[in-house]
């Protein structure tokens, strides 16, 4: 069905619901890519006006991408909860925003209402909202998951503590590694991206992070960020495997590039559970997103990116993973151009994850040929933090030497968790008080006078 209005004295038609979603996007240049934004400004309104009147129901009538041809459009509609949705199941798109925004609308609530709503519903809401309403929004989706810490809770800002290396060179991975526990950061996890993806490698790795982990009681948990294949084969070989990564998308096809389809994902968790690893959970899974993810192997089948990337979190949370993180300006200026697009895409990945039900994080990033600077990531930081963000990716002096992009550094956390204050997830607190690394303030202590001054481990000299 078409869909049209009158808005400031021009009639507006879209051909279907993708392209009214398409053309009701903030602009962004992936989408220009793509040719399916919105044709001018007036337009955007427009679509937006439209969008606003659209009852729910309909995304449970009218599939973006066909049923009979996607698995994870079967996944979404399949697993859809008839009862969570009933409070909402007479609103239209603006309705719901209303709904969100209100006072009596709080955590539980929302918790509640997250398996009732589908991708397609929260990107929708989404477009209708300035970035404030996607912060408040944020701020009140409280998702909380365990394995050895526990991430998510009430006060709290958790890091990934990222010391990847452009060789793989153990002993410079330890000491970022150690660094970066140095100053806080890790109790969400130490992840390294493997310059080298291949089975062998990667049980270096974990070998090694593992060791640094049991070496000082570490309570946090470690992951290679290997393909899922890989760690297949690595759990039959008895590495000490804590976390299982994969990069998903919103369609089966975007899938299929990462090489993975849903069976696989469900032979890893089960591989990982059966492990029994956690000590405070069993929240096994690790899962990065990112806007554009499904143009670059086009199979977006004509959706617009924010709403393609929505739809990767109906993957992920099939599987209660530990940690979800969006990449959200890794993927370069033609899917986000400059620092405003990042920042908008940024909030609504937060908005659509957290109100799915799912642990948001973020790596607030950039390439370097984007229009964007460290200031951008400094106002990004702040918003993030604002809104709740479960945790944030942190690396040496905000440059991964290995990927070649710029992110967030220890000490950015550390500005966070001061002027919010907020702290580490509470195991990895009374991990830091115990090595004398945090002043009886709540501060991080002076490493050369703590318990933490022994980093001989693997030849490394303090």
């Amino acid at each position: 069905m078409s869909y049209s209005g009158l808005c400031g004295g021009e009639n507006f038609v879209f051909d279907d619901l993708k392209k009214l979603l398409a053309a009701a996007s903030p602009l962004r240049s992936g989408d220009e890519l793509a040719a399916i934004a919105a044709p001018s400004a007036a337009a955007r309104i427009g679509a937006r006006r439209i969008l606003a009147d659209v009852p729910l129901k309909t995304f449970l009538q009218e599939a973006l991408v066909p049923y009979e041809d996607d698995e994870v459009t079967r996944l979404i509609l399949d697993s859809h909860d008839p009862q969570a949705f009933a409070p909402v199941a007479a609103m239209t798109v603006g309705e719901l925003r209303d709904h969100l925004l209100s006072y009596e609308v709080d955590s539980a609530a929302l918790k509640a209402l997250a398996p009732g709503l589908t991708p397609e519903m929260a990107a929708a809401v989404s477009k209708l909202m300035r970035n404030q309403d996607l912060i408040a929004v944020s701020r009140k989706c409280r998702i909380v998951t365990a394995f050895r810490g526990t991430i998510g809770l009430e006060g709290r800002l958790s890091t990934r503590l990222q010391p990847n290396h452009p060789a793989d060179d153990l002993k410079g991975i330890a000491a970022a590694t150690l660094d970066g526990l140095a100053h806080g950061a890790g109790d969400a996890v130490i992840g390294v991206n493997p310059a080298s993806d291949n089975v062998r490698n990667a049980i270096s790795l974990i070998e090694m992070l593992d060791e640094i982990r049991q070496r000082y009681a570490i309570p946090t948990q470690t992951c290679v960020l290997t393909h899922i294949t890989n760690a297949l084969e690595i759990f039959s070989l008895g590495a000490p495997v804590d976390l299982v990564f994969q990069s998903v998308a919103g369609s089966e096809a975007a899938n299929r590039n990462f090489g993975v389809d849903l069976a696989l994902l469900d032979e890893a968790h089960a591989a990982a559970l059966s492990l029994g690893r956690g000590t405070v959970g069993q929240n096994v899974m690790y899962f990065e997103t990112g806007q554009g993810s499904a143009l670059s192997a086009e199979a977006h089948h004509g959706v617009d990116q924010q709403t393609m990337e929505a739809r990767a979190y109906a993957v992920a949370r099939r599987y209660q993973p530990l940690l979800v993180n969006t990449v959200v300006g890794f993927i370069g200026p033609e899917y986000l151009y400059d620092g405003k697009q990042i920042l908008r895409a940024a909030l609504e990945d937060l908005f659509c994850g957290k109100l799915l039900g799912l642990p948001m994080g973020c790596d607030a990033c950039y390439t370097n040929h984007a229009e964007a600077d460290s200031d951008d990531m400094d106002t990004l930081m702040v918003l993030l933090a604002a809104a709740n963000c479960a945790f944030l990716i942190t690396v040496p002096g905000a440059d991964d030497i290995m990927l070649n992009y710029q992110s967030l550094s220890f000490h950015d956390a550390l500005f966070l968790r001061s002027t919010f204050g907020l702290k580490p997830a509470p195991e990895f607190c009374d991990w830091l008080a115990r090595m004398d690394l945090l002043t009886p303030q709540g501060r991080i202590a002076d490493v050369h006078r703590s318990g933490f001054g022994g980093l001989g481990i693997l030849g490394i000299s303090a």
